[in-house]
């Protein structure tokens, strides 16, 4: 069943490339641009649907991870925010990333939408805003993508991580 609606959507993927704007595709414009022998034609004209086709743009992603070389010059200039996705008893373990915030990944949803005061308060840090620039760190990486992707979906534009994580930060750390 899968494979049938599939292979009905395989003709439009050259022209949903090629076309990469949001383009409101009717029955007849499907119609004209796959042909009438289309089954997506066929199938749209079936169920008499209207559908919005999307993509993204192709424009260049921002570069999402920092370098050691990076987060050390972001940390002396105070040009970001820096919050370890850890949990505390890691902190405590391993160490920490000097002028980092605490805030375990499974809170960073919730702490990016509280008021300043109780973020603040809560985690001994100011609040990032959606304009700041924010580094995420974790222990190797992971955590911290799925919080750079949890801030973004919150509305931070600015956001990066720390793909390296503690490990990194400790190795370089040691060889300086």
């Amino acid at each position: 069943m899968a494979q049938k609606a599939c292979s009905r959507l395989a003709p439009a993927i050259p022209w949903l490339l090629a076309n990469r704007n949001a383009i409101s595709a009717s029955r007849r414009e499907l119609s004209n641009t796959f042909g009438t022998h289309s089954r997506c034609a066929s199938y749209i004209h079936a169920t008499h649907k209207e559908y919005l086709l999307r993509s993204f743009s192709s424009s260049p992603l921002p570069e999402t991870d920092v370098s050691y070389e990076q987060l050390k010059k972001l940390l002396a200039t105070r040009t970001s925010v820096v919050i370890d996705v850890r949990e505390p008893w890691e902190l405590r373990e391993y160490g920490n990333i000097p002028g980092s915030i605490n805030v375990p990944l499974g809170q960073v949803n919730i702490a990016l939408q509280l008021n300043p005061e109780e973020f603040k308060e809560k985690y001994g840090g100011d609040m990032p805003q959606a304009t700041d620039h924010i580094v995420f760190s974790c222990l190797a990486g992971i955590r911290s993508q799925k919080a750079l992707d949890q801030a973004v979906s919150l509305g931070y534009k600015d956001v990066q991580h720390y793909a390296g994580g503690w490990q990194d930060w400790a190795k370089c750390e040691q060889e300086s």
